[in-house]
């Protein structure tokens, strides 16, 4: 493969005491999940791959220490616990097959052979230092194994191991002998090392190379002539890296560190190198011996050991004047990633993508980690950031998996709770520091970081998850109460709201609630819709886990739960989606596309299988992972539209020269497809404000515009929510004029699946709340507030409410202290109004729940018949409803502030009697009283078309509600 150009380094930051390393526990705090057992891929760029791997169990017998094969070493491919694959240039890498070596000493006796120099000693030496030792050895010259002071940074090599020339610096003239122990000199230190024989701390073999020279600088037990240089018996130098390799590995922009990094096994020994920027010393352990690597400078540290096989082994680091610690060589580990979850991600169908990218904690090939991927296809590099590394990401460089994009890197020793995020090389080679948009878990704004996490939450929904689909959502009651989580009672967590909130709810009669949006943002007076972490609940309320106990409440309760989503755009801040890896890769690359024009925000590029697989795997994320019932999508119509909000001139046509967004409509039908058939009893919704054909039709039933419907399950009727909101706000006097608006609904009444919502958008930003639209004094206000919800009750369609208009809040809901509570205490003088309007709500539930009529057939024409649409000067409308058997609820609605004694209604063919189930004049709920107190009987006078009638009194702006008896 042909490299890529090397980019400039970032400006090195302010050195620190000990970057670097992680300062998490070794392991994680909680017991994490295996990982997955499937192969993994990576980019192919060399021979054909052999089976090998660096502590992979693999049978295959090491080759003999002077076999064939020369070359770099690339990893690519593995699986947890199972086969794994190495691609080396030349020659099959000999594999390891998992079993502890005894000793060192043993390893390095199969590994024996002749030096470089004629008539050299073989090397004898283990190479490695028993860890208990504390006294260096002494050679018959008297010497030491210790390191001199301000040693050159890199070792000399004769350059045999990759056939790199030779790079021998001399040590400096005239330098005294090092003191025994370990130089402070940054990157050069080495411990005493047993001898191996009488002469070992002068052999001039390549077994006894040293830090200071190149191969044979030593002269034997006789002494030395000059300052001498210190010999590390059995660790050889390794010949220095490609510069071109070397400054991609240290800007950030090489695709795989892991080729360069770790262990590698070589017809000479395994070659060790480590990056460990700032560190003073770095040494492989393993069976409780050790050797010093030598120093390469600019953190890297490296060396040959005589061993046939990669041993499992550690590094002991040390920085300044701190304590040496041991950890994991993240390099040692093939990718965590399977090969099939990298062909789904590829192909963009990959639907549990929270599961294969972002930031996982488990436990792989026996070592307690996490595994980190990001996909940033146009990246030059990828680095890991974090508080482990004291956001110095220079140590932790991500490889590349091949063309999906994706970068992997398994980090030991981090766990949960972990602060993080992504170093990404832009393709011009500056970096950016991005947050991980799979991110499960976030700091709370205006923090941007993002946290690994896992799930240790138990549900305790068995049965409601078992039962919520066993009727359609259609066939069944379904009344919404619309909450803003952080304003209901503000100041509570996810937890203390599910003490308050289930009750509630309950108690006022709603089937179920549909939440604003939870996914972590930014800006809190955006309310949630415009989110940069699309895989985290909002961390201002508390934590995954504590979200799922909210949801878990609400099911318990009987309480299904809906969450708004928001694919429609997103916002622009630089730490998250905006130009991830330096390009357009979640926005489309035509900036008048890209741009949204009424928030300012980005729109996502629909056309993209990565981008498209992100969006559907979120919205099966909430529904699997929260046991949500239902998603509510934000802003379908801006999606839907390539010239929503744009003049001529602003926008270019579809292929067939359309306005249609065809891309954002096949996704929108293959999430609801994807949804629909994994999540049995979920319900998804579209916010869609314009006549759209098929919204709620299914995907495969194309409509009279050739399009297949979108697949979704119900619709907001934004058409009867604006036209009743118009009519109810006119004076009693002039509603006549405006009679259409109340009944035109039921001309489309049935071309799609309606919600009918009473939403926050609605009581917001100078539209005023529900009761203050209302015309009249006080008293008339509360009126027309009761019979505008009794009429939305009746009428074809399921509801929503948002909260506070419940009571009859009068001032508009703000985010930043909710609703008004206070109008519900006891000493407000006027508290009994309110609580008048919340007590209707709640009868109003429980009657529409326990009578079919009112929702068994709300998608059914037949469900519906008008008695008296036409009473334009009484401002009355009065029609009937019925169940699957054609049993009626008739429901009078009088828009006029009078009291309509003897109101002859024309009802259905029977004998029975007719009940008063629902009048919103109560007095209990602060009406004037008007009632039908005893059962009205049918007359044989034909009226309206039917045979018999009743008289009625309709009460002074009320909605009234019958059912035979």
């Amino acid at each position: 493969m042909t490299p890529r150009p090397a980019s400039s380094p970032r400006p090195s930051d302010e050195a620190r005491p000990s970057p670097g390393e992680p300062n998490a526990p070794e392991s994680p705090r909680t017991k994490a999940d295996p990982a997955p057992r499937r192969k993994t891929a990576a980019k192919r760029d060399a021979a054909p791959a052999a089976d090998s791997a660096v502590g992979r169990k693999t049978g295959a017998p090491a080759p003999a220490a002077g076999g064939s094969g020369t070359g770099t070493r690339r990893r690519s491919g593995g699986t947890v616990g199972g086969e794994s694959a190495d691609t080396r240039t030349g020659s099959a890498a000999p594999s390891y097959d998992g079993t502890p070596e005894p000793s060192f000493a043993a390893a390095a006796g199969e590994a024996a052979r002749p030096s470089a120099g004629a008539g050299e000693d073989a090397v004898s030496a283990p190479g490695m230092q028993a860890r208990a030792a504390s006294t260096p050895a002494t050679g018959a010259d008297g010497g030491t194994g210790a390191t001199a002071p301000n040693a050159p940074d890199r070792a000399g090599s004769s350059g045999r191991d990759s056939g790199m020339p030779a790079r021998t610096p001399s040590a400096p003239a005239g330098q005294a002998p090092a003191p025994t122990g370990r130089s402070r000199t940054a990157g050069a230190a080495s411990g005493a090392l047993p001898r191996a024989g009488a002469d070992a701390g002068a052999s001039t073999g390549r077994g006894a190379a040293t830090a200071d020279s190149g191969a044979g600088a030593g002269t034997g037990a006789g002494g030395t002539t000059g300052p001498r240089p210190i010999a590390r018996p059995g660790v050889r130098p390794v010949p220095p890296l490609d510069p071109g390799e070397r400054q991609r590995l240290l800007s950030g922009t090489h695709h795989d560190p892991h080729g360069l990094l770790g262990a590698h096994p070589t017809p000479d020994g395994v070659v060790f190198r480590a990056l460990r920027p700032f560190a003073r010393s770095v040494a492989v352990v393993a069976g409780g011996l050790r050797a010093e690597l030598g120093s390469e400078g600019d953190g890297l540290f490296a060396g040959v050991l005589p061993l046939s096989k990669i041993p499992d082994y550690r590094l002991a680091v040390a920085y300044d004047e701190s304590e040496e610690r041991e950890f994991h060589d993240p390099y040692r580990f093939l990718p965590a990633l399977g090969e099939l979850d990298l062909h789904l991600i590829s192909e963009g169908r990959h639907e549990e993508l929270w599961g294969a990218l972002g930031a996982h904690p488990m436990t792989y090939e026996g070592v307690a980690g996490t595994r980190f991927t990001v996909w940033a296809p146009n990246a030059r590099g990828v680095r890991l950031a974090g508080d482990f590394n004291f956001w110095d990401a220079s140590g932790f460089p991500m490889r590349s998996l091949g063309s999906s994009g994706v970068w992997e890197l398994f980090a030991p020793g981090i766990g949960e709770g972990a602060l993080y995020k992504f170093d990404i090389a832009r393709p011009d080679g500056s970096h950016t520091l991005r947050a991980d948009p799979m991110a499960r878990r976030t700091q709370c704004p205006p923090e941007t970081a993002s946290i690994v996490t896992a799930s240790h939450h138990t549900w305790e929904d068995a049965e409601w998850m078992a039962h919520r689909g066993d009727r359609r959502v259609h066939q069944s009651p379904f009344s919404v109460y619309e909450v803003h989580l952080p304003s209901w009672r503000p100041g509570l967590s996810y937890r203390q709201l599910a003490d308050q909130l289930p009750a509630y709810v309950k108690g006022l009669g709603f089937t179920h609630v549909e939440l604003m949006p939870v996914a972590e943002h930014p800006y809190s007076p955006s309310w949630g819709y415009q989110v940069t972490s699309y895989y985290a609940p909002t961390a201002r309320l508390g934590t995954p886990d504590d979200f799922k106990y909210l949801v878990d409440a609400l099911h318990r309760a009987g309480i299904g739960v809906i969450v708004d989503w928001v694919p429609a755009h997103f916002p622009k801040d630089d730490w998250a989606l905006a130009r991830f890896d330096g390009t357009t890769l979640y926005e489309p690359a035509d900036p008048t596309r890209a741009e949204h024009p009424d928030w300012g925000t980005l729109e996502f590029d629909y056309g993209r299988n990565e981008v498209r697989n992100f969006l559907v795997a979120n919205a099966v994320y909430w529904c699997e992972e929260f046991h949500v019932d239902g998603l509510r999508v934000d802003a379908v119509a801006s999606m839907l539209y390539l010239d929503y909000s744009r003049e001529g001139g602003e926008w270019t046509p579809n292929e067939f020269g359309g306005r249609e967004n065809l891309d954002a409509v096949r996704f929108l039908q293959e999430m609801n497809a994807t949804v629909y058939r994994r999540c049995p009893g979920v319900v998804t919704i579209a916010e869609e404000s314009t006549a759209w054909d098929g919204v709620t039709r299914a995907t495969h039933h194309p409509g009279p515009g050739g399009f297949g419907g979108l697949g979704f399950g119900l619709k907001w009727n934004m058409g009867w929510m604006h036209d009743s909101l118009g009519y109810v706000s006119k004076e009693p006097v002039h509603r006549k004029y405006h009679h259409n608006e109340m009944t035109f609904s039921m001309v489309y009444a049935y071309s799609e699946n309606y919600v009918l919502p009473i939403s926050h958008d609605e009581v917001v930003h100078g539209k005023q709340a529900l009761v203050s639209k209302m015309p009249g004094d006080w008293w008339q206000r509360r009126a027309n507030h009761r019979a505008y919800l009794g009429f939305m009750w009746a009428h074809p369609g399921k509801q929503l409410l948002f909260m506070g208009q419940e009571f009859a809040q009068g001032a508009e809901w703000s985010e930043a202290h909710g609703p008004e509570w206070w109008l519900l205490d006891d000493t407000y003088h006027s508290a009994g109004d309110h609580r008048g309007v919340r007590d209707l709500v709640r009868d109003l539930n429980h009657v529409y729940t326990a009578n079919a009529p009112l929702w068994e057939r709300d998608t059914d024409p037949t469900g519906f018949t008008w008695v008296e649409g036409g009473a334009a000067d009484d401002n009355v409308f009065t029609f009937t409803r019925h169940d699957a058997f054609g049993n009626p609820v008739l429901c009078v609605s009088n828009f006029s502030p009078v009291v309509r004694h003897d109101y002859r209604l024309g009802v259905p063919d029977a004998d029975a009697s007719w009940q008063e189930i629902l009048n919103t004049d109560a007095a209990c709920y602060g009406g004037s009283g008007v009632r039908n107190a005893d059962v009205v009987k049918p007359e044989a006078v034909a009226w309206h078309g039917r045979r018999h009638s009743i008289t009625v009194a309709l009460p002074p702006l009320a909605t009234v509600w019958f059912r035979p008896v």
